[in-house]
């Protein structure tokens, strides 16, 4: 009976460690599970949270060529559109002087001449092969801005006319070219330009156009031309 008895027992002991140690496995099991289940949220709102944060955009360093700065300066994220800086220049706009060409076309040549010189203006006479003495046009255009003394060009539509020659011997040279140019010639210095002119050629009343060259020798008078006295 005894042993019967203790048997049952240890029987009945048997079956209750199984089942505490079943229900301890299951107990740990659960613990795990929740806990896994906690750890796992944890680590799913961490990285939700670093998805979530604003990620930090690489900036460039923005310095100016030629001065060092020390410490680079963070540029704005670019947005896809970029606006080209305008380039520096170191010109400055000139002042206008008001001053154009004058209407002189259809004008005698002379006249028109006159005209630009009261405006402190140059002036080129070319002649052409047609009739007449009007200016047909001009180079720069009429109208057009200039600077004092500025050469213009003057277009005649007949040949040069003739020209008289003035006498300029006696006369200081300076005086003397102003008095060619007054007459449409121009004066080529043989001996330079100061002093007395001595000599010219052609002389007064010579044949001579309009353009053309009288030369004069100013200063000492040339040389003469030794008399070469004819041999027997």
């Amino acid at each position: 009976m005894t042993d019967g008895n203790t048997g049952r027992q240890d029987s009945a002991d048997g079956q209750g460690d199984g089942g505490a140690s079943r229900a301890t496995v299951l107990l740990g099991g659960g613990l795990v599970a929740v806990l896994m289940a906690v750890i796992g949220a944890t680590g799913g709102w961490w990285l939700a949270s670093r998805d979530d944060a604003p990620q930090e955009v690489p900036q460039a360093a923005v310095t100016t060529p030629g001065t060092p700065t020390g410490r680079a300066t963070a540029s704005r994220p670019s947005t896809g559109r970029t606006t080209p800086s305008a380039p520096r220049t170191s010109a400055t706009s000139t002042k206008g002087t008001g001053l154009t060409v004058p209407p002189v076309v259809g004008t005698d040549f002379v006249q028109a001449r006159d005209a630009l010189r009261k405006q402190r203006l140059g002036w080129r006479l070319v002649f052409g092969t047609g009739f007449g003495r009007t200016v047909e046009s001009t180079s720069p255009v009429v109208g057009t801005e200039v600077s004092r003394g500025t050469t213009v060009q003057l277009q005649v539509a007949g040949p040069a006319p003739i020209a008289e020659v003035p006498d300029v011997v006696g006369d200081d040279c300076a005086k003397a070219a102003d008095e060619l140019v007054e007459e449409g010639l121009y004066p080529r210095y043989r001996s330079g330009r100061s002093g007395k002119v001595s000599r010219q050629d052609p002389t007064e009343d010579g044949t001579a156009r309009w353009n053309d060259e009288v030369s004069i020798w100013c200063g000492a008078a040339p040389p003469s031309q030794p008399v070469v006295k004819p041999t027997l």
